[in-house]
């Protein structure tokens, strides 16, 4: 599992899931406007533009906001212009961290995510530092029940996908090269089997395991990204082992 995955579980276990909406929508909306404005405001040509609406569906973001949303990265509509960032530096106990960002200041955010890796007891390095950790990859999870490992793995090979894995709720990841995710996500839509989110990705190539307060720094420079409005996603090489008070075990 990777660094991410497993922040991302810790949080559900301590009931940190951003309560806040208007925060959740606002990050979906700019990732809607940045893909309208890249590929156009027709979800059925825009694959980036058609995941980035079903996981505004998933958090039940309203279609008026959704719709305002692509209009405005189509032009329809004025707003903010967006720019696409990526920030890259170590926490705490040597864990490499990438930070994707869309921002309509970078001077603001930039400074914001230097500040997040200091106060932890990390650094913001220089574009590259720690990037060659990590692979591009796309990402699709299928839920639990929704279809058995042999439908599954099946579509998902037709598709041309890399990797099938079980997770640990009963459902599927689906691990495929960076430009075959939407040929994937076609032989799965083929195959009638629906998938809960499916999206680019950067997986680290090994862990490094954290324990005791280097693991407590590390969850509080994840939830300080992930907090910002400006960040989108956070990747992350770092492993909790199971027990361990920072892991909710």
């Amino acid at each position: 599992m990777s660094g991410h995955s497993k922040w991302h579980n810790i949080r559900l276990k301590k009931g940190k899931m951003d309560a806040d909406r208007g925060k959740i929508f606002t990050k979906i909306a700019r990732e809607i406007i940045v893909a309208a404005k890249a590929g156009g405001g027709n979800p059925d040509t825009n694959i980036t533009l058609r995941n980035a609406i079903s996981k505004a569906r998933e958090a039940s973001m309203p279609a008026d906001n959704v719709k305002r949303a692509i209009q405005r990265g189509t032009g329809e509509v004025e707003g903010a212009s967006y720019e696409e960032m990526t920030y890259e530096g170590y926490g705490p106990g040597g864990v490499a961290v990438l930070v994707s960002c869309l921002t309509d200041n970078k001077q603001r955010t930039v400074s914001d995510v230097r500040s997040f890796f200091t106060k932890t007891g990390g650094r913001l390095g220089e574009s590259g530092s720690v990037g060659y950790l990590f692979d591009p990859k796309g990402v699709i999870i299928i839920d639990p029940d929704v279809a058995d490992e042999e439908k599954v793995t099946e579509a998902a090979i037709e598709g041309g996908a890399e990797d099938i894995q079980p997770t640990e709720d009963g459902g599927f990841e689906i691990t495929t090269d960076p430009g075959d995710l939407n040929a994937v996500q076609k032989a799965l839509d083929a195959a009638n089997i629906k998938y809960s989110s499916a999206e680019q990705s950067m997986i680290p190539q090994t862990t490094v395991e954290v324990t005791g307060k280097e693991a407590n720094q590390v969850i509080r420079l994840m939830d300080y990204l992930e907090d910002h409005d400006d960040v989108q996603k956070v990747y992350a090489n770092f492993d909790i082992p199971e027990g361990d008070p920072a892991a909710g075990g």
